[in-house]
């Protein structure tokens, strides 16, 4: 097949591709004959050139030219794509699934909108797309899913005659919608798809875009990122080395090559070891923790990584706002206005002056009220047809003549005054609100009612017929309802059948509505009035006759209250503006309950005795041509019709060749207003001219229910020249100003006239906010108007009611122009020649972004224009701003096609920004899609936007794709915090501290008063540990002097004591271990044994069987049996960081590590030797080892940090007897005691309680192991009621667990008689900043069962010293205070008031341990700080650790770590760095010694704080803000890769609910911490890794996420 000289069988598929593409195109009508020649051409030119003759180009049908034609020429024969398709067509009058909506059809915009995007076509827009699970693709449940062209049409929808393929079948569409085209896991669809195909070298090209740059595209990449995913699959991701000097000033990093790594273990885990390497030294305290996680970085391709790497390149182009726009970040959080650039067009013509309309003639037959007109034509015309309601098919239902309209609606008016209520009570009376609810298919229903009501002079508030509960607005209509104190409702019989119900039969309550009396007004249930009673008709006053609903931009829906002057007043202005004659037909297609249609339709109609034909909205979507045959029908003369009507008729006219418009005079289009009338008016005049219709007869008008019909064009003489257009720049409008366009005629907006003012009428142009100041000629404002025939006020709101129908417009000097008051109209125009009204868009579709105004509408056109037929389900778009730190954002909502492919849509949308940057200059904040048929309906079926922008902001709109753009369009950020050096030393800023009369911040303990003196101890008969340096002879001791009294009770899930251990028996069992220790030879004095043990008393005698024979123990938590390859890793890094000799565990733990699973994860061949002590042989040890002094290591204490470093600390004898001791004084410990101890054994404060304590201080403990509360939840409270425990320990995990599992269930627990009032303290074990928020609900929730509020506290401990504060028996409760967020960035302490904005609550970590002494020290100069400043937390106490365990030694870091000084102040006393912030603030509490109470302060860790745009963040408060983002999100994690903020976020709700998050967590995120975040990623519950504390680990989950090992439900890359 040879076409033009081509061979386009043999182009390549590619080609054949796009020449398919352009051909359904141009059937489509979606591109123009002269773009599409323009793209055929540039398609084949390179194939062209080899052609040897050039055929000459086929014929097409030429169409008669109109203004603006709408519906493009179809190609002819030769092209036989084209044609085919075209035969496939059906000619239905329906749509197909993806036509666009014809409001906003404009070939001119079309054109300008392909013109704009073919500057990126070369390289288009290199987005990363976003990653999703295969499961999340299933769009929406498949009774959502609606097959193409099988749903209902909507009021804002278009027809289209033409489907846009072949037409489908259910299963094609129901398989389309579930096979997603995403892989499953985070494996990016970039690489899924068209893998096979040959990449081609894209070829780089400068765009003119606001997003930054990214790889560029091949040319028409419809299927194509996978060119994308290649350019970028070799990369390797690795760490960046330095940091940006400014913290994140310039555009992200782009990693450079991996360091060689240090030498270090790099297990799986991915555990650091602290102290390992030598490359790992601390240069400053000041790093963050990436910088100092050096060689950290995953060399993988991994394809997460590629994403992060693309959207890196798209931020790397500075956006366009200058710097000046930027603000800094002052105290008062106000943003700074941008400097107004001085290129911005300025109003420049002189003030306006107030527009007059003609004179209001009278007549003299023209009535006193409108009553009174249909009392006179049902009296003299009682025959004359006033109303035919037309059948679903179109075709006459019933006739309604004035003399049957005037007698039924006697009647109503009776029986509501009279027989509604008893004999002696009168249910109604004249002045009374009523709401009339009638379908649109019943028309003359209606008419009765309203005129009943009128003549009753009841006020009737016309609704829609609520269909659910849950309609859109529904609780706003109750609003309405109660603000016009509405108690009764009218309404016909099978209205009545068919609202929803109760079970009982009963009328459904409905949301937010008032209780409603109803009332049902069919004729036969009237009853006759008596022949002396006539109703009162008394002259038109300022009384209420009828209000009118109307929804505000917010979604309020208020009463507009019109009186009986105005509403005859209006019919009169609109007869004479009409010039309507008796006797004439009108076609009304529009609602005849409000608006146009009442107000033409039911009124003016009536007062002149015209014959109404009402279409209604159902036989519009049977038969869109039924009011153009009603027209010719009865020879109509007027037609009042919407755009949309328009589009409809024009699309299925081919359906009908005989009809006749030409008997019209007057073609009403109600939605004239819209800017994008013009191109659906120019559309019709050119199909239908063949069929009489005369171009002058086209009236667009302008109304808004608060001044009701603003202007109108008359009908025009035959052959007068049309009226002209206003081509105007869409740069000048967004500033507010008139300019004609000459620039760029890609961003032109074409504006008809919607004729002049109304007869009677002032009007006048006033700045839309602010106050109502006039005006320039120049200037687009807010058309307000003085007349009679106007609304007068929001029903019972009157404080909205002055802003709106009270305004006095003032002049530049703002003195008022006159004392008259005008109504404020809600459009927005100007003044053109000859004072014809011009209306560029509405105070409701006004979005304000950085100081200029965009219009919704213009939006949703552009949209359109970019080829939306695959995308977008029948141009169902919605537009509207939200209110994200301090401006208005755009979001742009749309329904997606049910068979639209993952790619066609991010393509799409990917196209909508960058159109809507070249044409509008604005940045869109979001894109999202929907399923088809979700997005909320108005009663018509258009898009309900407020309801749709609620769903948005509440999270639940359910996208199944979204785009987030906040790189572009947040141009208001704070500058980036440059850090000024500081000038001035440490002894200054003491010296300084001191003159301004601060303390210096410091608190200590008690004294722990160690003895010295052994014959005062032995006199004293003190617990003889006094004098035992090691914890080995005070077992020992135990075992003589008190053998049988227990130690230890070990519980299992049923809370039975299933082991217990008393002093002998504990003691008896280290014997055995230390024994089979001793036997084995290569396990020397002085080695380190790994203990492997579950939560146990096995654990406690393997401990202290070590120390017998002389072993150093470390506690390694041992492997989990279900998921190996991620705990084994950490075991074995710990056994060959430790260079231990020999493993000690239990029988079942051996055959795990020697088992072919662990083989799988780690080499099993290189274990140490393993002892099994299950079943040891009754030995005892030749001798009991005792360490020649006490700074001998007792143990090591390893952990992994929540930065992912692992670190082992060496705890000496002297440092275990210490603390004890300190812990001993604190809590009031002795062997009457008993503890309930509920934590993880292995580290840390939790390893001292379960192992040491009781041995030291003789208390009994009862030990629960966390994991046994899994299968048993009530197991840890249930303990502490039935032991009557006073004191309890347990970690974060546990509280949360009984928060989120028992919470609920406190009626239960006391059905079993759990009761808490014994729990004295109950103390949380951490190493972090307290969870005021947890530990607050725990109180709460628990305070049924008897725990008292002040029960809870929190302990606070480090790596460098294990216990610092610890809430003991007496001292003060715990304080709290409110610390300004935004000073803790700039790393102060600003202490606020609760309430504050931006405060957050820290609570005191617990008090000072006897012994212990802290500082807070500037980590950069090491000076000491005053009171209530942030620094670093310095700990000085005997029972520091004595250092990190290393292996080469590394000093420095020992020494600057453990052993560190003062550089001013105290220059003598050691002290221990903990690496955390925090603050010493000095309460009005006291203490135990009667001194004002110390109160210490944890903020964080300083290593996992992230340094960003110079700031200091702690994950935890941005955690907080996002958890609270969503009612789904459970846990949440943040980590930064490269200056990019990625927010990990647990789904707890459906996997359909995951992209509902995306926005929402940006949103916060921006509001409270003003940042962007770069990456947010949708994960499972329980996917961010959690240690025993109950701490993140959330370099691990960097890691993992990096690694592509988080099976991600969703991954949005915003943009």
């Amino acid at each position: 097949m040879a076409e033009r000289g081509v061979d386009v069988s043999a182009l390549p598929q590619e080609v054949r591709e796009q020449l398919a593409e352009l051909d359904l195109e141009l059937s489509e009508g979606d591109i123009t004959q002269k773009g599409y020649e323009k793209k055929r051409a540039k398609v084949l030119a390179p194939y062209l050139a080899q052609a040897q003759d050039l055929a000459p180009p086929p014929a097409y049908d030429e169409q008669s030219p109109g203004p603006s034609s709408a519906s493009a020429p179809e190609p002819g024969p030769s092209n036989s794509s084209s044609s085919s398709s075209r035969h496939r067509r059906t000619r239905r009058p329906h749509r197909s699934g993806g036509t666009r909506d014809e409001r906003y059809r404009s070939d001119i915009h079309t054109e300008a909108v392909q013109a704009a995007l073919a500057k990126h076509k070369e390289e288009k827009m290199a987005l990363p797309m976003p990653t999703k699970r295969r499961s999340t693709y299933v769009q929406s449940p498949i009774d959502n899913c609606t097959p193409p062209d099988s749903s209902s049409s909507s009021d804002d929808e278009a027809v289209s005659s033409e489907s846009a393929g072949p037409q489908q079948s259910s299963d094609t569409w129901i398989n389309s919608s579930l096979h997603g085209s995403s892989t499953s896991s985070s494996a990016s669809s970039t690489l899924s798809h068209g893998e096979s195909r040959p990449t081609q070298n894209p070829q780089p090209q400068s765009q003119q875009l606001p997003p930054p740059p990214a790889p560029a595209h091949p040319p028409h990449s419809h299927s194509q990122p996978s060119a994308l995913a290649e350019a970028f699959a070799q990369t390797r991701i690795v760490r960046r080395i330095g940091r940006d000097p400014v913290g994140g000033v310039g555009p992200p990093e782009v990693p450079s090559q991996a360091q060689a790594r240090g030498s270090r273990v790099d297990l799986p885990a991915n555990a650091v070891v602290r102290g390992m390497s030598r490359g790992q030294s601390r240069s400053s305290m000041m790093e963050t923790a990436d910088v100092r996680r050096v060689g950290r970085g995953v060399p993988v391709s991994s394809r997460v990584s590629t994403k992060i790497q693309q959207l890196l390149n798209t931020l790397k182009r500075p956006k366009r706002p200058p710097l000046s726009e930027f603000f800094m970040d002052d105290q008062e959080e106000i943003v700074e206005v941008p400097r107004a650039d001085p290129n911005t067009p300025r109003p420049e013509g002189r003030q306006i002056i107030p527009v007059k309309g003609e004179p209001l003639g009278v007549v003299s037959n023209w009535p006193p009220a409108l009553q009174a007109a249909l009392a006179r034509w049902g009296a003299t015309q009682g025959k004359s047809p006033a109303l035919t309601a037309l059948d679903i098919t179109g075709k006459p239902l019933y006739t309604l003549t004035f003399g049957k309209l005037w007698s039924r609606s006697v009647k109503l008016a009776y029986t509501l005054l009279n027989k509604l209520g008893t004999k002696n009570e009168q249910i109604l009376k004249p002045g009374d609100r009523v709401a009339l609810v009638y379908p649109n298919s019943d028309p003359g229903m209606f008419w009765v009612a309203f005129y009943g009501c009128l003549l009753a002079e009841v006020i009737p508030v016309p609704i829609e017929v609520p269909l659910s509960r849950k309609d859109a607005g529904s609780s706003q209509v109750g609003f309405l309802l109660g603000s016009c104190g509405v108690g009764l409702a009218l309404t016909s019989e099978i209205c009545l059948k068919g609202l929803p119900k109760t079970p009982t039969g009963e009328i459904l309550q409905f949301k937010g509505w008032p209780r409603l009396k109803w009332v049902v007004t069919d004729s036969k249930y009237l009853t006759k009035p008596s022949k002396d009673w006539q109703p009162h008709i008394p002259t038109a006053n300022t009384d209420t006759a009828y209000i009118e609903y109307k929804a505000s931009k917010e979604g309020t829906v208020m009463g507009v209250a019109v009186s009986k002057v105005a509403m005859l007043t209006h019919c009169q202005a609109l007869s004479q503006a009409c010039n309507y004659c008796e006797g004439e037909t009108l076609v009304n297609v529009l609602d005849f309950k409000k608006d146009m249609g009442l107000w033409h339709g039911v009124l003016t109609s009536v007062m002149n005795r015209i014959h109404t034909i009402s279409v209604p909205y159902a036989v519009m979507k049977a038969c869109p041509l039924s009011w153009v045959q009603r027209v010719h029908i009865h020879k109509a003369r007027v037609a009042l019709v919407k755009c949309r009507d328009l589009h409809w008729a024009m699309m299925a006219h081919r359906d009908q060749r005989d009809t006749s418009l030409a008997s019209l005079r007057m073609l009403i289009v109600a939605d004239g207003a819209n800017p994008w009338s013009v191109s659906s008016c120019d559309a019709f005049l050119n199909v239908f001219q063949a069929h009489g219709l005369k171009p002058e007869v086209i009236c667009p008008c302008a109304t808004s229910p608060e001044a009701m019909t603003v202007a109108i064009r008359r009908p025009g003489i035959s052959g007068a020249p049309l009226p002209a257009r206003a081509v105007l720049s869409m740069t000048g409008l967004s500033h507010g100003v008139i300019r004609v366009n000459t620039e760029d005629k890609n961003s032109a907006l074409t504006v008809q006239d919607v004729g002049h003012v109304m007869p009677g009428a002032l009007m006048c142009i006033v700045k839309p906010d602010g106050p109502p100041m006039l005006c320039k000629t120049d200037e687009i404002g807010e058309i307000v108007v003085n007349s009679r025939a106007g609304g007068n006020m929001y029903y019972g709101l009157s404080g909205v009611t002055k802003n709106t129908f009270e305004v006095i417009p003032v002049n530049a000097s703002g003195a008022p122009i006159g004392e008259i008051p005008f109504v404020r109209s809600g459009l927005l125009g100007f003044v053109g020649p000859g004072s014809l009204i011009f209306v560029v868009g509405k105070n409701e579709g006004l979005l304000m972004v950085s100081g200029r105004r965009h219009n919704a509408d213009d939006l949703v056109a552009t949209a359109l224009a970019v080829e939306p037929v695959k995308t977008v389900y029948r141009g169902r778009i919605a537009v509207f701003s939200v209110t994200v730190f301090f401006d208005e954002r755009i979001v742009i909502v749309a329904e997606q096609r049910p068979d639209a492919s993952e790619e066609d849509s991010f393509q799409w949308m990917s196209r909508v920004l960058q159109a809507i940057d070249s044409i509008h200059q604005v940045g869109l904040y979001c894109l999202a899609l929907v399923p088809a048929n979700t997005l909320p309906k108005t009663p018509l079926g258009g898009i309900h936007i407020s309801d749709t922008k609620q769903l948005f902001l509440e999270g639940a709109l359910h996208p199944c794709n979204i785009l987030m753009c906040p790189h572009t369009c947040v141009t208001n950020m704070p500058k980036p915090r440059q850090k000024q050096p500081v000038g001035v030393g440490p002894a200054s800023i003491m010296v300084g501290n001191l003159v301004a009369g601060k303390r210096i911040a410091q608190a200590a303990g008690r004294d722990l008063g160690l003895i010295e003196d052994q014959d005062l101890v032995r006199k004293l008969c003190m617990w003889p540990t006094m004098m035992h340096q090691f914890l080995t002879e005070a077992l020992q001791w135990r075992a003589q002097t008190d053998p049988d009294h227990t130690l230890y009770v070990l519980l299992n899930a049923k809370g039975v004591a299933v082991c217990t251990a008393t002093c002998v028996q504990l003691h008896k069992r280290a014997e055995k271990i230390a024994a089979a220790l001793m036997e084995r030879s290569g396990i020397n004095i002085g080695e380190n044994v790994v203990l492997l043990y579950p939560p146990g008393i096995d654990l406690i005698a393997a401990f202290y069987g070590c120390l017998y024979a002389g072993c150093i123990p470390v506690t390694v938590r041992p492997p989990h049996p279900q998921n190996l390859s991620a705990t084994l890793p950490t075991v074995r890094m710990i056994i060959d960081v430790s260079k231990a000799a020999c493993i000690l565990t239990t029988q079942v733990l051996t055959k795990i590590l020697r088992s072919k699973e662990a083989a799988a994860t780690v080499n099993i061949k290189t274990w140490p030797i393993i002892i099994d002590t299950d079943d040891l042989p009754r030995k005892r040890p030749p001798t009991i080892y005792k360490p020649p002094n006490a700074e001998m290591i007792a143990y090591l204490d390893f952990s992994v940090s929540t930065t992912g470093m692992l670190t082992g600390v060496k705890i000496s004898h002297a440092a275990v007897s210490a603390l004890c001791r300190s812990i001993k004084l604190q809590c009031e410990l002795y062997s009457s005691r008993q503890i309930a101890i509920c934590l993880d054994p292995y580290c840390g404060l939790g390893f001292v309680l379960w192992c040491l304590a009781s041995v030291y201080s003789g208390h009994q403990s009862i030990l629960i192991p966390p994991m046994e509360l899994e299968t048993s939840l009530t197991l840890w409270l249930g303990t502490l009621s039935q032991y009557r425990i006073r004191d309890t320990f347990c970690s974060y995990s546990v509280m949360e667990l009984c928060t989120k599992g028992l919470g609920g269930q406190t009626e239960l627990l006391k059905a079993r008689g759990v009761n808490l009032s014994c729990v004295r303290s109950c103390v949380v074990i951490a190493e972090e900043r307290p969870r005021l928020a947890l530990t607050h609900s725990f109180s709460k929730l628990f305070k049924d069962i008897g725990l008292s509020m002040r029960a809870v506290s929190t302990a606070f401990g480090s790596r460098v010293n294990l216990a610092i504060c610890l809430q003991g028996t007496t001292g003060p409760d715990p304080s709290t205070v409110y610390v300004d967020m935004k000073s803790l960035r700039h790393d102060r302490v600003r202490l606020v008031e609760r309430g504050a904005p931006q405060s957050l609550p820290l609570m005191e970590s617990g008090t000072i341990l006897p012994g212990v002494r802290v500082v807070i020290v500037n980590p950069e100069t090491r000076g000491p700080l005053g009171d209530s400043h942030l620094g670093e937390i310095w700990v000085n106490s005997p029972h520091n650790a004595t250092g990190y365990y290393t292996i080469y030694g590394e000093e420095n870091l020992q020494a600057d770590h453990f052993n560190t000084k003062l550089s001013f102040g105290d220059p003598q006393t050691l002290w221990a760095r903990t690496g955390y912030l925090g603050f010493v603030k000095r309460t009005e509490l006291t203490d135990a010694s009667g001194d004002r109470h110390d109160a210490l302060f944890v903020v964080g860790y300083l290593d996992e704080t992230l340094e960003l745009r110079g700031l200091r963040y702690h994950p935890i408060d941005i955690e907080t803000s996002v958890s609270r983002a969503h009612r789904s999100i459970g846990e949440s994690a943040v980590f930064t890769w490269t200056n990019l903020l990625v927010v990990v976020a647990e789904l707890c709700g459906s996997e359909q609910d995951a992209l509902d998050l995306v926005p929402l967590v940006t949103n916060v995120v921006l509001e409270e911490h003003h940042l962007i975040v770069g990456v947010v990623v949708i994960v499972d519950p329980g996917v961010i890794p959690i240690n025993s504390r109950g701490e993140k680990q959330r370099m691990h989950l960097r890691d993992s996420f990096l690694a592509d090992q988080l099976d991600p439900i969703y991954v949005a890359y915003n943009m």
